[in-house]
């Protein structure tokens, strides 16, 4: 009897240590589950630098976007991300179709110029909740939201700002005669920059009498014209504000053309683009405000990359303090700093 009992609780020892040993595999499987669950990334971003980046653009036909698209291209190189461009000219349409494709196409990110910037809603439906970075055309703050749709520029008011200011300061007077050639009806920058620098005069005092305004669409040949068809009304002017630096090159040779001295009547534009600064070297333009290209392409690209892997980018330099925006600092550029911005 005592070798049968001793058998009998050998066994029962062996079944209880079977029994811990079953919960302790299956808390150690559980803990190797949830440890390789952290380790990876669960929604099958690509990690590091091999975000996938899908830019819907519009044309290049602009100076500037030029200027952007090329620096939208050597950023992704520099960062070693895949980007793909489609070219949607100004047709909505196809920029809503181009975020279908993305997101079908398993980027991790979109960058948009907007064709339209009320459009936005429609590009967000369509991306199927793929973060997307706006550059060049803003839409209204209710489409943005953090670490999710962000507009990526710099702040078109400062560049208003930065115009007014230097107009002020050279004519030193407390009334003038202004003409502002606008870009593109519709167009966010346009709208912000005329409104910027009506505002920026009537704050420091100065009755500005806008006596010509119209949009020329950012075109050197469509402000001369139209400048040319003012001037034949005779009627004075003090300055000329330009919502770009190529339709500020086309007011100048107008004015040029009917003798007058750009000298006298300062002609002023924004971005400092290579043929903007030639004029201010020239003493055609007086004063243009630099909107960095480059610099606002790498911030795209910086933030496309971090929303496209899940992380938030509130650390990124310039964005605001509620997310929607992330800035790249306009400078001031005059004939006595000129040299430096030239390309």
């Amino acid at each position: 009897m005592s070798i049968s009992s001793e058998s009998e609780e050998t066994v029962m020892k062996i079944k209880n240590f079977l029994k811990r040993f079953k919960a302790y595999a299956l808390i150690l499987v559980v803990g190797l589950g949830l440890f390789t669950g952290c380790g990876s990334s669960g929604s099958g971003k690509s990690s590091g630098k091999n975000a996938k980046i899908y830019v819907i653009f519009t044309d290049e036909d602009d100076a500037y976007r030029k200027l952007l698209y090329n620096g939208l291209k050597s950023s992704a190189e520099k960062e070693k991300v895949t980007i793909k461009f489609e070219n949607c000219g100004n047709d909505v349409n196809n920029q809503v179709e181009a975020a279908r494709k993305a997101k079908k196409g398993g980027y991790d990110a979109i960058i948009c110029r907007l064709a339209d910037a009320s459009t936005a809603p429609q590009i967000e439906l369509a991306a199927g909740g793929l973060p997307v970075i706006y550059v060049n055309n803003q839409p209204d703050e209710s489409a943005l939201k953090a670490d999710k749709y962000i507009f990526a520029a710099s702040d078109e008011n400062q560049a208003g700002k930065y115009q007014a200011e230097y107009v002020m300061n050279k004519l030193n007077k407390k009334e003038m005669n202004i003409v502002i050639m606008e870009g593109e009806k519709g167009h966010s920058g346009a709208e912000a920059r005329t409104a910027s620098v009506k505002e920026n005069l009537k704050d420091a005092g100065v009755k500005a009498n806008v006596v010509f305004m119209d949009f020329a669409n950012w075109s050197d040949d469509e402000a001369e014209h139209k400048m040319d068809l003012f001037l034949r009304t005779g009627h004075s002017i003090d300055a000329v504000f330009c919502n770009n630096d190529t339709m500020a090159l086309g007011v100048v040779k107008s004015l040029q053309s009917h003798g007058l001295s750009t000298k006298d009547i300062p002609v002023v534009g924004v971005d400092a683009t290579s043929d903007g600064c030639q004029s201010i070297k020239d003493g055609g333009m007086q004063f243009t405000v630099f909107q960095n290209a480059k610099g606002q392409a790498a911030k795209a690209i910086e933030l496309a990359r971090d929303l496209g892997q899940g992380k938030k980018v509130d650390s990124v330099k310039g964005v605001t303090e509620n997310g929607k925006f992330a800035w790249v600092p306009f400078e001031k550029v005059d004939s006595s700093n000129v040299d430096d911005y030239m390309k």
